[in-house]
């Protein structure tokens, strides 16, 4: 189904939510009829974000809001739902329209695989009733089951659309772009170098399949990086866990900017904490590059200052290669919390591959490091 037709049943004309590739099709219809417009279509830092978002929304104007998500975000919609929309609390009316990555049976990632596994049971169990959409959907099927949910709406409960691979086409090709210099695998590979026997935290998405194939290529064991390949939004939280842990090995998290806006509270908590041997990259493309290149707003965020105010020892921007290979080069040889914000381009190599090794071998391999 063409997703400008599936948007027009839902009958709404407000959008938010945190971009997926399954949903790249809805996406890009957002993005081409409405772009990023407060009135119309907001990008939210996390799912719970969407949520709040969605249901000011609906207390301010009484009309029906839409939030859409990859289903590994259940887990951050979860308490607002519960606790906020749930026809026992506000009777908050929400149509959720949710990827479904990691569908039994599909091939797709390991961190998808349990997420997919229970992605209707987390719906039956925050009492939203859902309607799987499908390649095969028409437009009056989903007629029909607007009517049906329409009685669910009117009365206060959420309702959720899971879509399916293949269930939304979008005809025309939306392209994102900046106009930064840097690559993100140049940056990383330039990381490495510094790096060298140190550890390695990577967030889920390109950074960590890039880091892989850096050592592929250079022919370098994995034992020193764990990969986040899920959790979006945590790498810096598990970094600064290792890093308190292992007080005399320094640990570099390469992060991205989506994955910081996040969950943004872990930057004041790596703050407060101030390991002397954790050094904090940010890679920022101002974009959901993994899933498709729709924009962040980190493009108008001061994450330097926001560093300092956090309680970073130092922290800096850099915009080519040379700054960057001096960056490196300082925080290595400084023993204090660092914070580097890389701005870099969109895009990566067309033949970008994945890790070879299961989550568990590289689990198994960096711990054996320690224990």
């Amino acid at each position: 189904m063409e997703a400008d037709k599936f948007i027009k049943i839902l009958e709404s004309d407000f959008f938010t939510g945190v971009p997926d590739s399954q949903l790249k099709a809805l996406c890009n219809c957002l993005i081409d009829k409405y772009g990023i417009d407060k009135n119309h279509h907001i990008i939210a830092a996390n799912e719970g974000n969407s949520v709040g978002i969605a249901a000011g929304y609906h207390l301010a104007t009484g009309k029906i809001p839409v939030v859409y998500m990859q289903n590994s975000g259940e887990g951050n919609v979860v308490n607002p739902v519960a606790s906020l929309l749930n026809k026992d609390v506000y009777a908050i009316p929400e149509i959720f329209i949710i990827g479904w990555r990691g569908e039994p049976n599909v091939h797709d990632e390991p961190q998808h695989f349990f997420q997919g596994k229970i992605t209707l049971k987390l719906l039956d169990d925050i009492d939203i009733d859902y309607y799987v959409l499908t390649p095969e959907t028409t437009e009056e099927d989903l007629l029909n089951q607007m009517i049906k949910f329409k009685t669910n709406l009117e009365q206060g409960k959420s309702v959720a659309f899971v879509v399916k691979k293949g269930a939304l086409t979008y005809s025309k090709n939306i392209v994102y772009k900046n106009n930064n210099t840097i690559t993100r695998e140049e940056a990383i590979r330039q990381i490495v170098d510094s790096a060298k026997n140190d550890l390695i935290v990577s967030t889920t998405g390109k950074a960590s399949r890039e880091l892989f194939e850096i050592r592929e290529q250079k022919k370098q064991s994995h034992k020193y990086d764990f990969l986040t390949v899920g959790s979006m939004g945590h790498c810096s939280s598990i970094a600064l866990g290792i890093a308190i842990n292992k007080p005399d090995t320094r640990v570099w998290c390469i992060d991205g900017d989506g994955s910081i806006l996040m969950h943004m509270g872990a930057m004041a908590v790596i703050g407060q904490n101030k390991p002397d041997n954790f050094i904090h990259i940010m890679i920022n493309n101002y974009a959901h590059e993994t899933v498709g290149g729709m924009p962040t707003v980190a493009e108008h965020i001061d994450f330097k200052n926001i560093a300092l105010a956090c309680g970073y020892k130092y922290a800096t921007i850099v915009n080519n290669y040379e700054e960057l290979n001096k960056e490196l080069n300082y925080a290595k040889n400084n023993r204090e919390l660092s914070f580097i914000e890389i701005k870099c381009q969109l895009g990566s190599r067309i033949d970008l591959g994945r890790p070879t090794k299961s989550p568990l071998e590289n689990k198994n391999q960096f711990m054996k490091l320690f224990i």
